[in-house]
């Protein structure tokens, strides 16, 4: 009994830091100097022919000058090439050089280069852009001392318990994300939304330290960046820098998924980011308990369930203020979505231990 309340009582101050941390995050949202900055985009790719297009679309809609950005697209092992239409602006596709565990990170250091411009955007190619995404990040680089900046990612969902469910999860990731940058203990991002310059790369041995991790191309090279340069990474917290992506079909591709993103936690290099995944697990551990003694001792559960009622309502606390941040749209299955997370979390994260997953047709481990 001590025990549980010990371990909801430090899940309840970490996620209150983190929502303290969000606010702190103030936003940036000034477009209105001349554009400078020359960014090269790589997109991973593989057997993307339906997704390619509509990213392609988004970035042809960009208010920013095309003779300021290229595109490229690298292709790791597609079964059908993928033919570029014509754009205004410079695209070109490179096949993928692997020498690692990592597709994505080979695919980058392939892309790399090439590069000719010292400042580099990631995304994914299931991805759309917000017409000013490069002019945001243009004059917040013009305003501020910068070699990273991540941004925030969020889905395009439809109105069902799966779509919802990844719209809230992502939101509660985006706000951890947002709140760990906050009280200055950043250690997440996200791959599809991440700028960095060539020189940072370099002067971090790119990949080098985590080249046989499968997963982390973003995660990694974030965590060496803010140990070496730590005052020059920043968290863009704008609506007109947030990416879009898709939401995943079917639930097997989904825990895959998050399987493929907590695999990589044990080689965080922040502590505070290893902390927080364990304050994470046990907290919704303790919560699957308190919620199996409750059903089952329903007389003298009042406690039990009050502390249950408590976690679900901090967690709501970080998600809401996120998702608004995210997503006009009303949010859905709040509720439901809390009880069911705990259960799916704790399940990824122990399945996540055995470091085997499946993703777009191929096995993987740590």
């Amino acid at each position: 009994m001590l025990i549980l309340i010990i371990i909801l009582s430090i899940y309840f101050i970490t996620i209150g830091a983190l929502i303290y941390g969000f606010t702190k995050i103030k936003k940036y949202d000034a477009i209105g100097l001349e554009p400078k900055t020359e960014f090269t985009i790589i997109v991973p790719f593989r057997d993307e022919t339906d997704n390619l297009p509509l990213l392609l679309a988004s970035l042809s809609k960009l208010n920013y000058p095309t003779n300021l950005f290229k595109v490229i697209l690298v292709d790791d092992d597609s079964k059908e090439k993928f033919l570029v239409p014509t754009f205004t602006f410079q695209v070109s596709v490179l096949n993928n050089i692997r020498i690692s565990k990592s597709p994505k990170k080979d695919a980058i250091v392939t892309a790399m280069n090439t590069v000719t411009t010292d400042w580099i955007i990631t995304t994914d190619a299931d991805c759309v852009v917000d017409k000013n995404w490069l002019l945001i990040l243009d004059n917040y680089i013009q305003t501020h001392k910068v070699t990273m900046i991540a941004g925030a990612v969020t889905y395009d969902c439809q109105n069902t318990f799966l779509h919802q469910f990844q719209q809230l999860d992502i939101a509660s990731l985006q706000g951890a994300t947002i709140g760990s940058f906050g009280i200055k203990k950043g250690f997440m991002c996200n791959g599809a939304n991440l700028a960095y310059t060539k020189s940072l790369f370099q002067k971090l041995n790119g990949f080098e330290g985590n080249d046989k991790i499968a997963s982390g191309d973003d995660v990694f090279l974030l965590q060496k960046a803010i140990v070496a340069f730590p005052k020059q990474v920043h968290y863009l917290k704008s609506k007109n820098n947030i990416v879009v992506t898709k939401p995943l079909d079917d639930w097997k591709s989904l825990f895959y998924q998050r399987v493929r993103w907590a695999s990589k936690t044990s080689s965080y290099q922040s502590v505070f980011g290893k902390t927080l995944g364990i304050i994470v697990f046990t907290g919704n551990l303790a919560c699957i308990w308190t919620l199996g003694y409750g059903l089952l001792h329903f007389s003298s559960s009042l406690l039990f369930l009050n502390l249950l009622a408590f976690k679900i309502i901090v967690d709501a606390i970080l998600i809401l203020q996120s998702n608004h941040f995210l997503n006009s749209k009303k949010t859905s299955y709040l509720l439901l979505s809390s009880l069911f997370y705990p259960f799916f979390s704790v399940n990824v994260a122990l399945y996540s231990l055995f470091g085997k997953y499946e993703w777009k047709g191929r096995p993987f481990s740590k």
